[in-house]
């Protein structure tokens, strides 16, 4: 291939990798088979994050197979999480728009113009997102869809809108495209929420970067026109594993409230957090009282606003911790 300029890429896809040697291949296949591209120059960045698997050796295959249709590039991210491993796709991508893609999700065979097209239809557009389905190893619980959006489904129909970022309800960073611009300018360097590490599941990293490019000004877009398939294997389904992301989801609810919130507001959002989430767990425990050793999707609900309530202590320990920690390095 010739050598392309920075202005010449119209388009990069991001993908965030950790042991993802027998998922990746199925996405960079799907890529291979995009249709309408052939207009456009684009590239893959591959962003390894501390993979133990012969994810590296997959990548040089790939590059290889698509030397005649776009650049297969691959960094190691040696920072831990899944922020770190998005902050370096953005700062190694060489287009204005950034495509990401987790190793677990599918993208349709028109996904990339899709998302190509939407940016330049909706140039105040910082971050856009599509609908992504679940494809199940197993058959879900019933009244799933009540809890989807916590494993990054999204099927909000056939119209265009703006997200909620006021009541945090944006898209997963999966599927995701943002825009450069509006990312350098709006999203600091260092991210709080790094992402679900080792036994730690605190989520929220997705939501971060959005909630400081919608401060910025940036508008946040859901386009139904781009269709990506979350592949969600059984023990994403498991009581265990559900409990736990929603404890964690829960637990950075405050944090992530207060990226939008004035000084003077925070006592008060403290508060709200505290006794707003004290008032559906009590709603909840009252409603399905003696039903959450059968129903899991009750038990993760509960458990989701339990941890909510209490976001704001936990952000008060983390906090404390980091003040003792530092003190202590002094």
């Amino acid at each position: 291939m010739t050598n392309l300029s920075v202005e010449s890429l119209d388009i990069s896809v991001a993908i965030p990798a950790y042991n993802g040697a027998t998922r990746l291949p199925q996405v960079l296949d799907k890529l291979l088979m995009q249709r309408g591209v052939e207009n456009l120059n684009w590239e893959i960045i591959i962003v390894d994050n501390n993979s133990s698997d012969n994810t590296f050796e997959i990548i040089q295959n790939y590059q290889k197979i698509y030397n005649d249709k776009c650049y297969v590039r691959y960094f190691l991210e040696t920072k831990q999480g899944a922020a770190f491993a998005r902050v370096r796709a953005v700062r190694e991508a060489k287009s204005q728009v950034i495509a990401f893609l987790d190793d677990d999700n599918l993208p349709a065979s028109d996904w990339l113009i899709e998302s190509y097209n939407f940016g330049l239809e909706h140039p105040q557009a910082g971050a856009w997102s599509g609908q992504i389905h679940g494809n199940f190893e197993v058959k879900p619980p019933e009244e799933f869809e009540r809890i989807q959006a916590f494993l990054a489904i999204r099927e909000h129909g056939a119209d265009p809108y703006l997200f909620d970022a006021d009541n945090l309800r944006l898209p997963p960073g999966a599927a995701l495209v943002v825009r450069k611009q509006a990312w350098d300018e709006s999203v600091p360097k260092v991210l709080l929420l790094k992402g679900r590490l080792g036994k730690s599941m605190i989520g929220g990293e997705d939501l971060e970067p959005l909630l400081y490019l919608y401060k910025a000004g940036w508008q946040i877009w859901y386009n139904p026109t781009m269709h990506t398939y979350h592949q969600i294997p059984h023990w994403r389904l498991e009581k265990d594993y559900l409990v736990t992301l929603a404890r964690g989801c829960g637990l950075c609810i405050f944090q992530l409230r207060l990226i939008n919130t004035k000084n003077w507001q925070k006592p008060i959002v403290f508060m709200k957090t505290i006794l707003g989430n004290l008032r559906r767990a009590l709603k909840h425990l009252i409603h399905y009282r003696g039903q959450f050793k059968n129903n899991l999707i009750a038990l993760f609900e509960i458990e989701f606003y339990l941890a909510s309530m209490i976001s704001p202590l936990y952000y008060l320990k983390c906090r404390l911790s980091r003040v003792l920690k530092n003190k202590l390095a002094l």
